[in-house]
């Protein structure tokens, strides 16, 4: 059960002793990544705060990447973040499981569009090619941390749809069609989750998240994919190695 301890009260809005009592914790080894928080009515208990306030303390580590909610489970100790170069070509699933964590896909859905003009565009594609569109939802350790939309030329990659696609595009792709990706333009900014992406990673809506979007071209300036990902703010640290010559 957490308690509060003497000396440990904030100065700041009631909820922020909630806040301090449980980083202090952390960092102190009492509450260690993955640990489950005790529920709220008991933090409401223990504490002698209204629900709404211990709610408000929780929302806040939160929105600091400190706690993270289940469903239907309560409170956890947010885990480490997956390390990211947006500079590589590697899949989600190879560099997630290079950080010995456990990736796994789930893909929402999957249908042939008809291209509109930014599209065409991104593609050099006329209007109204067909393109298939794959939304998917990313979990590293059972925890869903981004949902993405990802955009192949049926032209390049005919009957995709029929292979399956909660296993690696990337390897897809360069196995069975011969597509390998030789050149990455990346676009990254803050970004809130709202709506979708709110709904489908779990999190309140407004929370703090990181947008990318990936143009991925081959040897001939083709492009071979266009995605874009929206990631859980606490469960991405971005790393890029650059030799300078």
């Amino acid at each position: 059960m957490v308690k509060p301890e003497p000396g440990s009260k904030s100065e700041g809005p009631h909820y922020m002793s909630l806040r301090d009592d449980v980083a202090a914790r952390m960092a102190r080894g009492e509450l260690r990544f993955g640990d489950r928080l005790p529920s709220e009515r008991d933090l409401q208990v223990a504490l002698g705060m209204a629900r709404g306030t211990v709610r408000q303390g929780l929302f806040q580590l939160e929105a600091e990447g400190v706690i993270y909610r289940r469903d239907r489970s309560g409170w956890y100790v947010s885990p480490p973040p997956v390390v990211y170069d947006p500079t590589r070509w590697e899949g989600f699933m190879a560099y997630v499981e290079a950080q010995a964590r456990r990736p796994s896909t789930e893909v929402i859905s999957v249908e042939t569009i008809a291209a509109d003009p930014p599209l065409a565009q991104v593609f050099a594609r006329p209007v109204g090619a067909s393109l298939y569109r794959l939304h998917r939802r990313r979990h590293v350790d059972e925890r869903a941390v981004l949902v993405e939309r990802i955009v192949v030329d049926a032209a390049m990659a005919p009957d995709l749809l029929r292979f399956p696609l909660d296993q690696s595009l990337t390897s897809i792709l360069k196995s069975h069609y011969g597509l390998s990706v030789a050149r990455n333009q990346v676009r990254m900014q803050p970004c809130a989750l709202t709506g979708y992406e709110a709904e489908a990673l779990g999190v309140k809506s407004g929370l703090p998240g990181l947008a990318v979007q990936r143009t991925s071209f081959d040897a001939r300036g083709r492009v071979v994919e266009f995605d874009q990902e929206y990631w859980r703010h606490d469960a991405v640290r971005i790393s890029v190695d650059i030799q300078v010559s």
